[in-house]
C-alpha cells in the first residue's frame, strides 16, 4: 500500500536475505515432497490396476460424456440461480446491518450470525425432512439451491459490509454535505464504489458456492457429482470417474479464480 507521500507501507517487514534463502529452500523442498507424492498415489493406481485400460475407456464414448457433461451444467445452473439469488440477498443483508433503525439491524444481524452458524447439510435435512413433514415441500432443484442461498447470503452480507466499512468516511461526509440523506448515500454513493472493489471477492465466493452444489446428491439432485457416483458404480470403476469429476470442478474453480484474479488487476 503506499502512502500519499510515496512511502511504501507493509503489514509486515520485507523479507532479507536469508529470509528469502529459506523461503526459496522451503519451497523447493514442498515441490520436491508434493512430487514425490504424486508419484507414489500414481504408482499405487497402477499397482491396482486403475490405471488400466478397462477403466478409463468410457470417457472416450460420446453417450457417457453427455451424461457428464449433464450433470456439470445441472451443477452450473444451480451455481448461477443461487448466485444471482444470493449476491442480492447479501447485498441488501448488509445493508441493513449499517441501517440507522435499531429493529433493522437487529434483524438482519440475527439472520446473518444464524445462517453464518448453521452448516449447509443440516438446512438440507431440514428441507428434505423437517419441512415435508409440515407440508411444505420443493421441487429438488429449490432443496438444493434455497439452503445454498439462505447461507451464502449471510457470508455475502458481511463481505459487503466490510467493504463499505472500508471506503474512507470522506466519501459519505461529501455526500451528506450535498444534502443526500443516509438512505440516498448508501445506495448511490457508498454501496456502488464499495461493489466495484468487491468484485474480485464476490467471485472468489462463488468458488465456494459451487463446491456447496456438490450436496445436491443428499436430495439426489442430478449435479455433477451425483452424475460420477451413478456412472462409476454402472462402470466398476468409481475412482477414474471421481478423479474425472473431480478435473472438472478444479476446471471451473480455476477458470473463477483466474476471472477474481483478472478483474483484481483491473481495479483501480
Amino acid at each position: 500500500m503506499t502512502k500519499p507521500g510515496g512511502e511504501i507501507h507493509l503489514l509486515f517487514d520485507p523479507p532479507g536475505p536469508r529470509a528469502r534463502r529459506r523461503i526459496r529452500i522451503a519451497t523447493a523442498v514442498s515441490l520436491v515432497a508434493l512430487a514425490a507424492l504424486l508419484a507414489l498415489a500414481v504408482r499405487q493406481f497402477a499397482a491396482h490396476g486403475q490405471l488400466d485400460r478397462g477403466q478409463w475407456w468410457m470417457f472416450g464414448q460420446w453417450p457417457v460424456l453427455r451424461f457428464l457433461l449433464d450433470g456439470l451444467g445441472e451443477t452450473l445452473l444451480a451455481t448461477a440461480v443461487a448466485a444471482a439469488l444470493a449476491f442480492p440477498l447479501g447485498g441488501l443483508l448488509a445493508l441493513g446491518r449499517l441501517s440507522r433503525h435499531r429493529w433493522t439491524r437487529a434483524v438482519a444481524r440475527t439472520y446473518v450470525e444464524l445462517f453464518r452458524s448453521v452448516p449447509l447439510l443440516l438446512l438440507l435435512y431440514v428441507f428434505l425432512f423437517a419441512l415435508p413433514g409440515i407440508g411444505l415441500t420443493f421441487p429438488v432443484f429449490w432443496q438444493l439451491v434455497i439452503p445454498i442461498v439462505l447461507g451464502n447470503a449471510a457470508v455475502v452480507a458481511e463481505i459487503v459490509r466490510a467493504g463499505v466499512l472500508n471506503l474512507p468516511r470522506g466519501q459519505t461526509e461529501a455526500a451528506y454535505s450535498l444534502g443526500m440523506t443516509h438512505r440516498q448515500t448508501m445506495w448511490h454513493v457508498v454501496a456502488p464504489q464499495a461493489l466495484r472493489a468487491l468484485v474480485p471477492a464476490l467471485v472468489s465466493q462463488l468458488v465456494r458456492l459451487l463446491k456447496d452444489s456438490t450436496l445436491g446428491y443428499v436430495v439426489s439432485y442430478l449435479e455433477l457429482l451425483h452424475q460420477a457416483k451413478v456412472l462409476g458404480e454402472y462402470y466398476h470403476a468409481v475412482l477414474s470417474t471421481y478423479l474425472v469429476a473431480a478435473a472438472c470442478f478444479i476446471a471451473v474453480n480455476a477458470a473463477l479464480s483466474r476471472t477474481a484474479a483478472w478483474l483484481e488487476a483491473r481495479r483501480p
